[in-house]
């Protein structure tokens, strides 16, 4: 995991519970880096909803998130942003 953002206690979702976003880079076996947001209840990107990301985008990093009733917008060093609505990371999912 490279970046792990938690929803404020000031944005509570229909299901109640705490969410969080990560960047999670993996390393495959062909040599391949690759990225992906993880959004969900759960840390250490095991289980929720995700998102493939640009590797050249997510190596930059990213500058910041803005948790919303609505979802989580993610905001890259770059300028790419990527928004992430409630309603696929609430849940369990």
């Amino acid at each position: 995991m490279t970046y792990r953002s938690a929803a404020p206690s000031s944005v509570v979702y229909a299901d109640e519970a705490q969410h969080y976003l990560e960047l999670v880079h993996r390393h495959t076996p062909s040599g391949r880096d690759t990225y992906r947001i993880v959004a969900g209840r759960y840390t250490g990107a095991a289980y929720g909803h995700w998102l493939d990301v640009d590797t050249t985008v997510a190596q930059k990093g990213i500058e910041s998130t803005t948790w919303t009733q609505d979802g989580v917008r993610v905001r890259f060093t770059t300028g790419h942003e990527t928004f992430v609505p409630a309603r696929f990371f609430m849940s369990g999912r």
